[in-house]
This record gives structure tokens, C-alpha cells and sequence, in this order.
């Protein structure tokens, strides 16, 4: 007789389970998508040295700097390490970048704080493992420069 009287338990504990399995099987399938495009936008704006023909490379290979960029550097105080900062740790401007054409030919004006507080919009023109540095712009403060 306790069998009889335990069955309809032991049927309630089991389809519960059921629902709460199948109710788990369908959140992680509707997670899933939102994770793949996470991980998508996540490569394509923050590429790395093996990824670099997509989007801008926050970790290249070498930096270069164009002779613009070096006076602009000078006169309003900007060291090499606060770039590097400023490109990995930066965020990109759209309205201010050139996004359209090969990837050799973009440039992406990245915005953010110097270690000394100067907002500072840095122009990367980055081609494969490798990036330049076009120019250098301090944003708070307009610095007299005589650079051609």
C-alpha cells in the first residue's frame, strides 16, 4: 500500500525534473547566440596579432610614427607609452575615423585620458602586424605648434 500511495510523489518529483531540464535547455539555447555575437564584435575591435587583416590591432607587432605625429608628440607633451596606452585601452571615435576601403588605407581616431589627464584623440593607420601612428591631438587644450 505505500507504493500505491508514494507512485503519484514519485511522478510529480519526475516530471518536475523534466520541466526544470527542459526549461534549462531553453535558456542555454537562446544564450548562445548573444554569446556568439559578443564574441564577434569582441574580434573584429579587438584584434590580435594573429587576426591582422580585421579591425584595428590593439597589440601589433611594431608602432611606427609618422614625422607628423612625432612633432605633434613634442610640443604637446605626449610620450610613446601613453600612446600605447591610448591604443589599448582607447575608445574608437566612428565619426571621427576613415573606415571605408582597403584595410591598409583605414584610420581610426582613438580617444581617451593620459596618465597626466590630457584627453588625447590619437590617429592609427594600422596595415597587418603592424600600425602607425598619424597624428596626436589633444582635445582640452590648444597647443601652439609649427608642425608642416
Amino acid at each position: 500500500m505505500n507504493t500505491k500511495k508514494a507512485l503519484p510523489f514519485i511522478l510529480l518529483f519526475v516530471l518536475a525534473l523534466l520541466v526544470l531540464s527542459l526549461k534549462n535547455c531553453r535558456q542555454t539555447s537562446r544564450s548562445q547566440p548573444t554569446l556568439r555575437v559578443n564574441k564577434i564584435v569582441d574580434t573584429v575591435f579587438s584584434n590580435h596579432v594573429d587576426q591582422p587583416a580585421r579591425g584595428l590591432n590593439r597589440h601589433p607587432l611594431s608602432i611606427h610614427y609618422s614625422k607628423h605625429a612625432k612633432c605633434r608628440m613634442e610640443c604637446r607633451h605626449i610620450n610613446e607609452s601613453e600612446i600605447k596606452d591610448i591604443l589599448e585601452r582607447g575608445t574608437i571615435n566612428y565619426r571621427k575615423s576613415e573606415l571605408q576601403g582597403d584595410p591598409c588605407r583605414k584610420k581610426y581616431a582613438v580617444e581617451g585620458l593620459s596618465k597626466d589627464g590630457q584627453k588625447l584623440r590619437i590617429i592609427f593607420a594600422p596595415c597587418g602586424n603592424e600600425i602607425t601612428v598619424v597624428t596626436c591631438i589633444d582635445l582640452g587644450v590648444e597647443w601652439a605648434c609649427d608642425c608642416k
